[in-house]
């Protein structure tokens, strides 16, 4: 059994409560930290009775709060393998010139402010002990652009550039980066972005088998798992049911 570390954002629900199972299996030690204490104590009491969790309440906009929970880890889950930037959220679906500003804060905040907050909290141990791991959860959306992805799209376009960056700057050292772009998956993704919307929310996936959080997981840990000379820099992942489109033409303009 392992007893390397993994560092989870976003633990309560989705990918990163399958990634936490996921790793919870194979023996790995892990830090979980999610905005929802009641799910938070319940995926830390199931998961102990596997391996040792560490679990805390962390709103990952919040930089003083990320460091503090960083600086006050226990000895034994100090030595962080893998930080997965999990924490992110989609709001809206509406155009730009319609959109909430307030969503779009949100989606900065948590979606790059979060990520850059955790990242530069823990990559110094990292590189410090000259191993390690960190892989973001980005998106299809990221790379291919949608009608309504406005702000949602450019914050995975954010994470894929800084994950190559983070790779550049870490030439040198036994450090891992890699950039995960799930396409259409079926979690509470769509329930967040329509804001709790159980319709609109199950409409997105009516007819269709989109990706599963474990899925995801799967291809997370196949990714931390590699040999330790090999960097998997990313990975984009569709159900079968997902492609491409041609390029929208309109006529009357």
């Amino acid at each position: 059994m392992s007893s390397q570390i993994a560092f989870i954002t976003g633990a309560t629900s989705g990918f990163g409560a399958a990634c936490a199972q996921r790793f919870a299996a194979e023996g790995w030690y892990l830090i979980l930290c999610g905005r929802r204490q009641e799910r938070l104590d319940k995926l830390r009491t199931g998961l102990s009775a596997v391996t040792r969790v560490h679990a805390f309440s962390l709103d990952v906009r919040d930089e003083a709060a990320v460091n503090a929970a960083v600086a006050a880890l226990p000895a034994e889950f100090s030595g962080i393998d893998l930080l997965l930037n999990n924490a992110g959220l989609a709001l809206g679906l509406e155009p730009a010139q319609r959109c909430d500003m307030q969503d779009w804060q949100d989606m900065v905040d948590t979606n790059i402010k979060g990520l850059l907050f955790c990242t530069r909290a823990i990559l110094p141990g990292m590189v410090e002990r000259n191993r390690g791991h960190v892989v973001n959860i980005g998106s299809v959306a990221g790379t291919y652009p949608y009608p309504g992805g406005n702000t949602y799209g450019a914050t995975k376009a954010f994470v894929k550039q800084f994950s190559r960056n983070l790779r550049a700057d870490l030439l040198g050292t036994r450090v891992r980066v890699t950039n995960i772009e799930p396409g259409m998956a079926e979690s509470e993704f769509s329930l967040v972005r329509f804001k709790g919307d159980d319709s609109k929310a199950a409409q997105v996936y009516q007819g269709v088998q989109p990706l599963s959080p474990e899925d995801i997981a799967e291809a997370v840990y196949w990714a931390a798992t590699r040999p330790a000379h090999v960097n998997i820099n990313s990975m984009e992942i569709m159900p079968v049911c997902q492609a491409f489109a041609p390029f929208a033409i309109n006529r009357d303009v």
